[in-house]
């Protein structure tokens, strides 16, 4: 990705602010706590709602504590100025879905989260609302990312059944009738490769988490381990938050981008990947990601669900890009998760 007049920001972007196929965007210095979520509507800018609808505003320059269970609003450093034939889409970052943060992005006069108009010209904000953990942000902390698009690609299920059979980007053997709005991807609750370990599960009530401190804090306080069943599938309690991993690596061409896409029969009992986007090279062999598995975060609700081993929780759609990018995921630039197994997110101390 680079940079163009259609991204601009209060403060100079930084380079590491790339991804090969995203931007990470930062956090501005003030932050509003809401009474509800919202979407301002095509009637009005998000400033206007927050007339109505803020409670609280903080000044988070040098820190400020966003509360589990509550909803804010936060402008962003940066803005778009988009041409003709160009749109943008948010999705929170890896690091962000792995805390269970739920981000959105929203625009003025916008009618949809995380996406943005052709020709928006205007102000970013984010919407954050931690679900587990209360975090510790300051201006600058990145939650989120942004995809610049082109046009209006459009993805077939042809363009699947043909990327899985060159590149095999689910690693295991898929009939083409199995690939529609996307490649399945299949849970792990095993562990064979893990000796039985199948994921985490949050605890209650933990401390504090800095957003911006990598590998600090020790997993065991505020995660416990998640052990493979000895008969039958994981239940899932309602309300509780899990991190666990696809059956199969899978891998992202340096041509195309993906994104995980929840599972539409599963209804609304099953929320998996609130972070779904995988930035070209993730996975793949030329950028040292050989055997990396996605990583799921999930959350049943309402009541117990029983998933079992190697049932479809999502799909991956691919996207191709406009060129390939310079730089992939995992080679030349700060990527966390490449090689991954079950991984929690980066601020936790890597186990010995």
């Amino acid at each position: 990705m680079r940079t163009t007049r259609e991204i601009f920001a209060v403060e100079p972007i930084q380079d590491n602010q790339f991804q090969p196929a995203s931007l990470d965007l930062r956090l501005g210095p003030v932050a509003y706590r809401v009474r509800a979520s919202f979407l301002p509507g095509k009637d009005a800018t998000v400033e206007q709602r927050l007339e109505d609808l803020a409670m609280h505003k903080m000044d988070i320059s040098n820190g400020g504590v966003l509360e589990r269970g509550c909803v804010y609003i936060v402008p962003l450093l940066e803005g778009l100025s988009l041409r003709h034939r160009t749109s943008a889409m948010g999705n929170p970052k890896s690091s962000t879905g792995r805390l269970d943060i739920f981000t959105r992005l929203i625009t003025d006069y916008g009618t949809e989260f995380d996406r943005v108009r052709e020709q928006y010209k205007g102000p970013l904000y984010a919407e954050v609302s931690p679900r587990t953990f209360s975090v510790l942000v300051r201006k600058g902390s990145r939650l989120s990312q942004i995809r610049i698009r082109r046009g209006n690609p459009l993805t077939t299920d042809e363009q699947m059944r043909r990327l899985q059979q060159e590149h095999r980007v689910v690693d295991t053997a898929i009939s083409e009738a199995e690939i529609r709005n996307g490649v399945p991807v299949s849970v792990d609750v095993q562990g064979g490769a893990s000796g039985g370990l199948i994921g985490y599960r949050a605890k209650s009530h933990s401390g504090l988490i800095d957003i911006d401190k990598i590998r600090h804090y020790d997993a065991a306080e505020f995660w416990e381990p998640v052990y493979a069943p000895r008969r039958g599938g994981l239940i899932l309690d309602p309300a509780e938050f899990y991190i666990l991993a696809s059956r199969d690596p899978v891998k992202v061409p340096p041509t195309h981008a993906a994104e995980m896409i929840a599972y539409d029969t599963l209804g609304e009992e099953l929320r998996v990947h609130y972070a779904g986007f995988f930035d070209p090279g993730f996975g793949h062999p030329g950028a040292g990601g050989e055997g990396a598995r996605a990583v799921l975060e999930v959350r049943s609700y309402e009541v117990p669900f029983v998933i079992e081993h190697g049932q479809v929780v999502g799909r991956l759609t691919y996207e191709r890009l406009t060129s390939r990018p310079h730089r992939l995921y995992g080679a030349g630039v700060a990527s966390s998760y490449q090689r991954q197994g079950i991984a929690l997110s980066k601020h936790f101390k890597l186990p010995p």
